[in-house]
């Protein structure tokens, strides 16, 4: 209660309450950014480098002057920790605290805006008192889908992240309810991690690491061991894992740009084999990873005469109908028609690319659109057996959507009629009512001048 009357003085009072009762949570302990905890949170985790942390707060100047308040506007603000969004002792302090802690900060003005301040309302060299609750906080999420979630330990060095191609060294640490299953140094290349028994999730999150990061990854289970689980490391089916992953050291793969064509069509011969592997196991997103590495190097070359131009029309075509077929696989639908009007952009007739983006749109409901497509096989390959198979498919889907449709629309009207019957009884009543009361007053206005 003490600290809390002072905090609101004047500003020597304050300084002197961070003096006598604040703690110094700044790395070189130089009492930039000293806290006092109004409120404890709940015991566990605390936010780390990378996570979306969410609070309120509160910012005076020593005078008590107000600048600024998301509890005045209502509007939580949140932010990612450790990546220069805020201010420095931001970055730092909140890094500290618990879930659902508040405190009160003293911050100097190297740890706040420094010497040009944040006019108008913050002076040059100013120290600044902060009042912060974290009300919650969660790690980065790595991929689109929430699928690989990281939590970083220890920050990396530089700016450069590992490639696609690229030879990494790392240390792994697997767990799975709580129980240790993998611990060892490793080298592997990003995007064939599973050659040496490395899950898919932790593959994907080396492009976004730096060298000495140690992170936390949690993995769902598609990220992980999937469906099948790793038996022989008692891991069941479809279970979530967590890793610890340190990346020691890593060499980069020659980027696009560093490699001149002939490479590139060597280099697409090979990963062309990986993928297909990838694919003939059922690896699918690792496949993924291959095709999409071709189709990085060769859709923007045009090459030297008819040979080079063949090889990556042939390259290209190869890649986007491969990627259709395996992200048909994986029901995303919408890359399907991508990948297959890419090849129709180099070969309007294609079959197979027809073929795969009218299953697609199948798959979507779109039943005209994928009609048209077996169709257009059909021109191209009048024995295209499956597609007249297809067609007759989606004439039957289009019927069944239709008495849906009809059923739908029956029962939607007969409600409305229902309720129009009901509302025209209604409205009778009221009428009848209203007719009633009328000659009931009118015969008790006779009786009234009769008497009279």
């Amino acid at each position: 209660m003490t600290t809390d009357q002072d905090l609101s003085k004047d500003g020597q009072s304050a300084v002197a309450v961070f003096a006598a009762m604040g703690i110094d949570v700044t790395p070189s302990k130089d009492k930039g950014v000293l806290k006092i905890v109004k409120g404890q949170g709940l015991d566990g985790d605390r936010p780390m480098i990378g996570d979306r942390v969410t609070v309120h707060y509160t910012g005076k100047l020593l005078n008590g002057q107000k600048f600024d308040s998301s509890l005045d506007r209502k509007d939580p603000f949140s932010f990612s920790l450790g990546k220069g969004q805020v201010i420095k002792a931001w970055d730092i302090s909140v890094m500290t605290m618990q879930k659902g802690e508040v405190c009160s900060l003293l911050c100097s003005p190297d740890y706040a805006y420094g010497a040009p301040g944040n006019p108008p309302k913050v002076p040059p060299n100013s120290s600044l008192l902060f009042e912060v609750e974290l009300l919650d906080f969660q790690g980065e999420m790595l991929t689109e889908d929430g699928g690989v979630m990281r939590r970083i330990k220890t920050k990396g060095e530089g700016f450069t992240n590992p490639n696609d191609g690229a030879t990494v060294d790392v240390h792994l640490e697997g767990m799975c309810e709580g129980q240790l299953f993998d611990s060892r140094d490793v080298q592997f290349i990003v995007g064939e991690a599973e050659d040496k028994g490395v899950p898919l999730g932790v593959d994907r999150a080396m492009e976004k690491m730096q060298k000495g990061e140690c992170c936390l990854l949690q993995l769902q289970s598609k990220y992980g061991f999937g469906r099948e689980g790793k038996p022989e490391l008692q891991i069941g089916p479809n279970k979530d894992v967590l890793y610890e992953v340190t990346l020691r050291d890593f060499k980069k793969a020659k980027e696009s740009w560093e490699m001149d064509l002939k490479e590139k069509l060597e280099l697409s011969a090979e990963v062309k084999h990986k993928g297909n592997q990838y694919f003939k196991v059922g690896l699918l997103q690792q496949a993924v990873i291959q095709y999409q590495r071709i189709v990085s190097w060769l859709e923007m070359e045009c090459g030297i005469g008819e040979e080079q131009q063949r090889k990556i029309q042939e390259f290209l075509l190869m890649s986007q109908l491969n990627l259709a077929l395996c992200f048909l696989r994986l029901h995303e639908f919408s890359h399907v028609v991508d990948n297959c009007n890419k090849v129709m952009e180099l070969d309007a007739k294609n079959e197979k690319a027809l073929y795969r983006r009218g299953e697609a749109r199948l798959c979507r409901n779109e039943f005209s659109l994928a009609m048209a497509d077996f169709r257009q096989v059909l021109q191209v390959n009048p024995l295209n057996r499956a597609a007249r198979a297809q067609i007759t498919i989606c004439q039957r889907k289009m019927r069944e959507h239709h008495e849906h449709d009809k059923k739908v629309y029956a029962n939607m009207f007969q409600k409305f009629a229902e309720h129009d019957k009901k509302v025209g009884k209604q409205k009778r009543r009221k009428d009848e009512s209203v007719k009633n009361n009328g000659e009931v007053g009118n015969k008790l206005r006779r009786r009234s001048q009769l008497n009279s």
